[in-house]
């Protein structure tokens, strides 16, 4: 038999309607308790639309709320927060919620994104889905500035490579495989591939905080481009020159020190709005090493990011490779520092002194060192002329 409804004035008949609602929910439609229990939903929600603020359940009230529903005991959440300890310090308000522990839940009990994260429609992206972040050199990147520091980082990994992501430009920017070994990269088979990925949302984030003020122009770096950029490697300051040169011409040059287990040289990489972003690490801190990374990532740069390459090159440069794209930038490096028909007719390939590196770099109007580094490179011997190629006098054009 249905109730006299009354109308909801007070919290006290909004409650007394909520328990009305519950005993009848399950009634038909055209009876008397179906349309009695339409009535009531309609008044409820009059009544909550004036007087109750609407916003999200708390996260914790609604786990709790998910428990009671599945019957769950606080054992069973151990796979989803992480240890027994853990699951009673986030349910008594002790511990804060973890965007991993947010996510298993979410993905386990189905308890809605924008609940869990309280904002309105979130959901989880995909970006992280398939990796673990607590893989990611979490201390050294902490270290350097690169993240938050924070003393349980192993609970907060996920937040801390988010925040890395977000950066960067976002989950659109950190899908590219990175540190996917087949492709256009030249990658030693011991290389990490986390510590790889962080290294280039690093180099991203850098470019995003301070980017060159001029735009890119698809086709700037021609050939005669990058002999321009050789050329100033006759200066002492040459490096920190190449750098305001790029800029100038809306190419970011980034240097960023190689994180352990990378074994790389340099990259280059493209921002969510298609600018080009060189990255360097002078693995090797001398001048030949830097002349000839930065030429190879901008022959990079001008032979294929713009011609529709989406994925970044990343290069051990020590390697030696048979993939056409590398051989091809290796190729446009060299001869940008030393067009090669005069490499090919220069007395310095058979007889290497000293004399004859000065002679041909003044010749070229290039750095003695970017002579010296070729005929090491060619000969195999790396003992060679080691007083020109100008070891620790780079990196600290680029420390301040």
């Amino acid at each position: 038999m249905s109730s006299v409804i009354k109308p909801i004035r007070t919290e006290e008949d909004h409650q007394r309607a909520l328990a009305r609602i519950d005993e009848i929910f399950g009634a038909e439609e055209d009876t008397p308790e179906g349309d009695e229990l339409d009535v009531l939903v309609d008044l409820v929600m009059y009544y909550e639309s004036k007087t109750v603020e609407m916003g999200f359940p708390d996260p914790i009230s609604a786990i709790k709320f998910r428990m009671d529903q599945a019957e769950l005991t606080q054992r069973d959440l151990i796979p989803y927060i992480g240890s027994r300890a853990k699951v009673s310090e986030v349910l008594s308000g002790k511990r804060d919620l973890t965007m991993s522990m947010a996510r298993a839940l979410h993905q386990n009990l189905g308890i809605p994104a924008d609940v869990l994260l309280q904002k309105p429609g979130a959901e989880f992206d995909s970006t992280l889905e398939e990796i673990d972040p607590r893989r990611y050199p979490l201390k050294e990147m902490m270290k350097r500035g690169w993240i938050s520091q924070l003393s349980d980082m192993a609970d907060h990994a996920e937040e801390l490579i988010r925040d890395l992501i977000e950066q960067a430009g976002g989950p659109e920017v950190a899908a590219v495989p990175l540190y996917r070994k087949n492709g256009h990269r030249r990658l030693n088979a011991k290389a990490d591939p986390y510590a790889l990925r962080a290294w280039c949302w690093q180099v991203l984030r850098l470019t995003n905080e301070n980017p060159p003020k001029a735009a890119y122009r698809p086709g700037t770096v021609t050939e005669q481009f990058m002999r321009e950029v050789a050329h100033l490697s006759v200066h002492e300051d040459g490096p920190r020159r190449a750098q305001d040169y790029l800029a100038e011409h809306g190419i970011a040059l980034v240097v960023e020190q190689h994180l352990p287990r990378t074994h790389l040289d340099g990259a280059a990489l493209l921002l969510g709005n298609g600018r080009p972003v060189i990255g360097l690490t002078l693995r090797y801190d001398r001048i030949d090493n830097f002349w000839f990374s930065l030429m190879h990532e901008l022959a990079h740069v001008g032979l294929h990011l713009d011609n529709g390459e989406e994925e970044p090159f990343i290069d051990d440069l020590s390697l030696r490779v048979t993939d056409p794209h590398e051989n091809e930038a290796d190729q446009h490096a060299q001869d940008a520092l030393i067009p090669p028909g005069i490499w090919e007719s220069s007395p310095v390939r058979e007889r290497a002194t000293v004399m004859s590196v000065f002679d041909l770099a003044q010749e070229l109007g290039v750095h003695p060192a970017v002579i010296a580094g070729r005929v090491r490179h060619e000969k195999g011997n790396y003992r060679l002329l080691s007083q020109l190629v100008g070891s620790g006098k780079v990196r600290r054009q680029f420390e301040s």
